[in-house]
């Protein structure tokens, strides 16, 4: 069975693309000047919709979302950081200390895993991830 779509024509894509394009300031973020305006708009919509993830306008904050997060991915990469520095840096920022963490394994271990004398196991990685509310593979 085909299913018939039917496209837009483009005239009339372009009658309501200018004044939205217009009215926006930003469509797509090639610049830094595009960066800035676009994370400008999302902290206007992000305050106006709060969490309302039905909001007419959401998918908006989407489409821009996604284009804030590829250039920052192109112009601001992350480099990997080593699963004891990111160990060490959590801990830095909750004000713990080795034997804070002995829900998630014995203070020796992490005594070890700090010094880089041994790696995260996967259950290990579980547990910090449950303690500090990350992802498992931040240990990994």
């Amino acid at each position: 069975m085909e299913c018939a779509l039917v496209a837009p024509e483009p005239q009339a894509i372009l009658k309501a693309w200018l004044p939205f394009k217009q009215l926006v300031g930003v469509t797509s973020v090639r610049t830094s000047q595009d960066y800035a305006q676009a994370c400008a708009s999302i902290d206007r919509l992000l305050a106006e919709m709060g969490d309302d993830e039905e909001h007419p306008l959401a998918e908006w904050l989407d489409l821009l979302s996604d284009q804030v997060e590829a250039y920052e991915k192109e112009n601001f990469p992350i480099p990997p950081v080593a699963p004891h520095a990111v160990l060490r840096f959590l801990m830095d920022q909750h004000g713990l200390k080795q034997d804070d963490l002995q829900d998630c394994a014995p203070q020796g271990r992490i005594s070890d895993i700090l010094n880089g004398k041994r790696t995260i196991s996967k259950a290990i990685a579980k547990r910090l991830a449950h303690r500090f509310h990350v992802r498992a593979d931040m240990f990994l």
